[in-house]
């Protein structure tokens, strides 16, 4: 054990006490999935089913968020704040980092649906004019929704090394858009403690705005044992809305059900403020068992009563019998060594979410710069029907890219002169500039051409796919040439019949999302997470990455991630916390390097247990695991 790693164990272990977060219940392993992975070696329709079955967990909160009619309350405050020339902003860091970036996505593409220009196009945010209900100038709501992930608009696509542990950053970034006492802030975090997003609350409050902090944690759990999440709860200027649904899936991995109700609830939300900013209501009045009700009372209930039915369908054996071939599909192509290419539009923000979040969680190679020639090729990739990257990353985001550029003086205000160098260098490479190396749109498809052993997958709703026929077709046009070149292809339609579907495709999925006829589509966008989340999350199980329902393949990145790694590992061995994390620290110096270049590297916690059973260095530890 080298000095350097023997002094980051022990810096870690002097505040190991605010991150240590075992007694969270987001930390817990789920009942219905603790045998997992010993499920799916023997039958993934029965795996995929348990996934399903613990999303269960996301209705029946769901179901409780209704009953207590919050949402009418929540969005009679944001839809006020929006008339009085107010704007929103949604935070938060990893999953719902990405979660808010999506939900500011959905509600512009909805305006400039309005407005009638295509959502790809983008113009620079401009300062509005005070709304007022039913001006006819939707024009006016647009741009006001702000996305603020720790890390900024890049981390949508990689984790950010070191945003998510410092509440300054938060408070910055925040700071930055410049929000004020006629805004609403809601702070998202799944697990309630996140250093990052608790300094966007505390900068919400410092600037008069309405602050709630959105978590999946009880309240007894987090004050007991965390004091930046007791600080923050108990202000009484801070609005709490607490959506826990107990443990996750995937032990830890808080992009299962946690930010499914967050998407949710804050997507009935923003349905119900949609409804009142359009003709002030009027015309949306519902009638539902003979009587009239307005939207405030009704969308909450209608979403539920459409959430419950797409689960039903979700868990049903023809749907799962029709994914358990994707899974095989990509499971085949992985295992072969091959790459898989997503081809999305409308989708898009919500399947590179996934494809983005895999890596973290099961240390699969994150998405790689076009003209990067060292680091390792991504297992998975997304492309857009986009001439090029720039007007690609401006139709996911439904506006310019934001990134962090904060200059040497503002870095050295924030973390001081120890580690400005370190900081420095991290934020020169989440610039803009680095965001569009990452080629998505038209002109990345020449750098990932489809070989044999490779596979194609297009993800789309009933619009697009009624137009699959259509001469020189995005979708078509791709998936032919993936076939001609000898990969395998798929096709996800979230919507259409599927009748209208033909089943030409080594995979051929149909989802059955009842019409709800919402604004929004908010019924669709869980439906496509859900269904994405089951789908990677299975594979991964399959290729080994899950042991039990523990993600063992974890990238300690954080210190959050840190922690649950040192935990995984003394659980595993036998080793108290301290000679636990000691080893950890020790083996995340032999893998550093690969990790900052992209390249493969082994399981941190998989490496661990291997060098304690085996009594083994790191090098033999590695070729033994490469072995297994």
């Amino acid at each position: 054990m080298s000095a350097s790693s023997q002094r980051r164990s022990a810096e870690f272990l002097q505040i190991s006490g605010q991150f240590k977060l075992g007694a969270l219940v987001t930390e817990a392993s789920h009942p219905v999935t603790a045998h997992l992975s010993e499920v799916a070696k023997q039958d993934v329709a029965a795996a995929l089913g348990l996934l399903f079955q613990a999303d269960g967990d996301v209705v029946d909160k769901f179901r409780e968020f209704v009953a207590s009619g919050r949402a009418e309350q929540i969005a009679a405050t944001v839809r006020a704040s929006i008339q009085a020339g107010g704007r929103i902003f949604f935070t938060g860091c990893g999953s719902t980092g990405r979660l808010s970036i999506l939900l500011d996505a959905i509600w512009r593409d909805f305006w400039r649906q309005q407005s009638g220009r295509r959502g790809g196009e983008s113009r620079t945010e401009k300062t509005f004019k005070t709304p007022t209900v039913a001006s006819g100038d939707e024009h006016d709501f647009e741009n006001r929704t702000f996305s603020v992930m720790a890390g900024g608009d890049y981390a949508l696509i990689k984790s950010v090394e070191g945003f998510e542990d410092l509440t300054a950053f938060g408070e910055k970034q925040l700071a930055d858009l410049g929000v004020s006492a006629k805004d609403v802030v809601f702070a998202i975090t799944e697990g309630g403690e996140t250093s990052f997003v608790i300094g966007t609350a505390w900068a919400g409050v410092q600037a008069g705005a309405k602050v709630y902090f959105v978590y999946n944690n009880p309240d007894a759990v987090l004050c007991g044992h965390v004091q930046r999440s007791r600080e923050v709860i108990q202000d009484p200027r801070i609005e709490k809305i607490n959506l826990m649904t107990g443990p996750m899936s995937i032990t830890g991995s808080t992009r299962m059900q946690a930010t499914s109700i967050q998407l949710c609830v804050l997507l009935t939300v923003l349905e119900m403020v949609v409804r009142e900013l359009i003709n002030g209501g009027d015309a949306l009045l519902c009638v539902q068992a003979d009587r009239q009700v307005s939207p405030t009372n009704f969308i909450p209930a209608q979403f539920l009563t459409h959430l419950e039915t797409l689960h039903a369908r979700l868990c049903s054996p023809e749907f799962l019998a029709a994914l358990v071939k994707l899974v095989a599909l990509e499971e085949s192509v992985y295992r072969g060594g091959g790459r898989n290419n997503y081809f999305a539009d409308r989708f898009a923000a919500d399947v590179l979410t996934d494809t983005t979040e895999r890596s973290p969680t099961y240390c699969t190679p994150p998405f790689r710069k076009f003209d990067d020639a060292t680091a390792t090729a991504s297992w998975a990739y997304l492309f857009l029907p986009e001439p090029d990257a720039a007007s690609a990353w401006r139709s996911i985001l439904k506006r310019v890219p934001r990134c962090v550029e904060w200059g040497d003086e503002e870095i050295r205000a924030l973390v001081g002169a120890e580690k400005f160098s370190r900081t420095r260098e991290i934020i020169r490479k989440i610039s803009t500039a680095e965001l569009l190396r990452f080629r998505i749109g038209l002109d990345g498809v020449s750098h990932r051409p489809p070989r044999p052993g490779d596979s194609a997958v297009a993800v789309l709703s009933a619009a697009e796919a009624g137009n699959l026929g259509s001469p020189g077709n995005f979708f078509h046009s791709q998936l032919e040439a993936a076939r001609q070149a000898g990969a395998q292809t798929a096709l996800i339609c979230f919507g259409a019949q599927k009748s209208e579907l033909r089943a030409t495709h080594s995979a051929l999925i149909h989802v059955p999302v009842p019409p709800a006829g919402f604004l929004l589509d908010g019924l669709t966008r869980v439906a496509v997470k859900l269904v994405m989340n089951a789908l990677s999350t299975c594979t991964m199980v399959r290729l080994g990455r899950v042991l039990g329902n523990t993600m063992v393949w974890v990238v300690p990145s954080n210190l959050k991630l840190i922690d649950r790694a040192t935990r995984y590992i003394a659980n595993l061995t036998g080793l108290d916390y301290a000679a636990a994390n000691a080893l950890l620290f020790e083996i995340i110096e032999y893998i550093e390097p690969r990790l900052r270049a992209d390249q493969a590297y082994p399981p941190a916690v998989g490496l661990a247990v291997v060098r304690v059973k085996h009594g083994l260095a790191n090098e033999p530890a590695e070729r033994f695991l490469q072995a297994q």
